[in-house]
């Protein structure tokens, strides 16, 4: 029989959400309407001038052609212009700049780019899945860190394990506002870290995939408005949730100039950049005023007061989220001897709605499950409504 598996892909577990996934399709076959709280994908809409800039662009045809790997320049001063007004952080577009295909597709690739096989790799656990196999990808060796119940707890794990003997990371996965928990990082926060990664020469790659989706009034920081990060780190942000562009795929990596040159060097070998009108789009969407942004978190704020009080009342406490899109929520007592695969399952069986199970972001999720705020907040009522059949 000839070979239909490398090392690598064997490497790989069977996708957690499979089974979840599965039996949401046979339970929307039947008829049953599920509410989908499971997948973080945005319900709202691409901002309008966002949408008539990209059908200007794509109805020249001189833009249908091959694009820059590494992004077209005018995308890259785009990104420079975003982080001076936003986080008042220096980026040279020619150097400290590089457009992802999605900054999933930035972080797999990121890791062939600069690990050896066998390298070390910190990331928390748990988290969003690619933090952890960008790793695998690389025939990397990762060390999972604890999170924590907040950012302060995960600097004590990430010193007592990066003190152990044998330990010598050669990097650092964070990624705050957290998915899947939901925690949210200071910046004094991110000095701790640029000072211990300095001292262990730890180069600090930062997803920050949620910057503008925060409540309550808190800001949440860029790790490279610290100083000293361009130093020894780099951050990805994608577009998907901010501005509505998740099925676009397209976002950035900025920071440490080399860093930046090998992820472009290898890029250029991978693939041909993104379609021209699309990083055009862009550029009009980081370009947009900053009250959409505000706005368009103000949607999700109100979303996670319904869900949260809901939860609240019929008595599931879980955390209040100061950022993200989620609500990251530990299994009930009355259920707490079940996995959160199983739990999940049980959620979708008896109130039809669908939630990502914990364990699909690490072991230590185990025992919690994650809730979307991607519906509006007459199907987040509802699905309170059908959670309560479980109590």
């Amino acid at each position: 029989m000839f070979q239909t598996e490398s090392k690598l892909i064997k490497k790989f577990p069977p996708y957690v959400f499979a089974k979840i996934n599965a039996a949401k399709l046979a339970a929307r076959q039947k008829g049953i309407d599920v509410i989908d709280l499971g997948m973080g994908n945005p319900d709202g809409g691409t901002p309008i001038p966002v949408v008539n800039k990209l059908i200007e662009v794509i109805q020249d045809k001189k833009s249908h052609g091959y694009s820059a790997s590494k992004g077209i320049f005018s995308f890259l001063k785009a990104i420079s212009r975003w982080y001076e007004r936003k986080y008042q952080v220096q980026i040279d577009p020619k150097t400290e700049a590089v457009s992802v295909i999605g900054s999933k597709e930035g972080l797999a690739h990121l890791g062939l780019a600069i690990w050896n096989p066998g390298d070390q790799v910190l990331a928390p656990d748990p988290t969003y899945p690619i933090h952890h196999y960008s790793v695998v990808i690389a025939n990397g060796k990762l060390i999972s860190v604890s999170l924590g119940e907040s950012p302060e707890k995960f600097l004590v794990n990430l010193y007592r394990i990066s003190s152990k003997p044998g330990v010598n990371p050669k990097a650092l996965i964070i990624n705050f506002p957290h998915n899947p928990t939901t925690l949210c990082a200071e910046q004094n926060f991110f000095k701790d870290i640029v000072t211990w990664a300095k001292k262990r020469q730890v180069l600090v790659i930062h997803d920050f995939a949620y910057a503008d989706i925060t409540f309550d009034g808190f800001k949440a920081p860029s790790f490279l408005a610290t100083p000293g990060a361009k130093d020894i780190g780099i951050e990805f942000f994608t577009l998907s949730k901010s501005y509505n562009m998740a099925g676009w795929r397209v976002g950035f990596a900025a920071g440490n100039a080399k860093v930046i040159a090998s992820l472009a060097k290898l890029k250029s070998y991978m693939d041909y950049g993104i379609f021209t009108p699309i990083q055009v789009a862009a550029i009009a969407a980081l370009d947009r005023p900053e009250v959409e942004l505000t706005e368009r978190a103000k949607i999700y704020e109100e979303r996670r007061d319904i869900f949260y009080k809901g939860l609240m009342n019929i008595n599931w406490p879980v955390p209040k989220p100061k950022g993200s899109m989620y609500i990251w929520a530990p299994i009930p007592s009355k259920y707490e001897k079940m996995s959160a695969v199983d739990f999940s399952m049980l959620l979708l069986e008896k109130s039809a709605v669908a939630v990502s199970p914990g364990t699909g972001f690490g072991k230590l999720g185990e025992g919690y499950i994650r809730f979307a705020l991607v519906e509006n907040k007459s199907r987040i009522r509802q699905a309170l409504r059908n959670l309560k059949k479980i109590f």
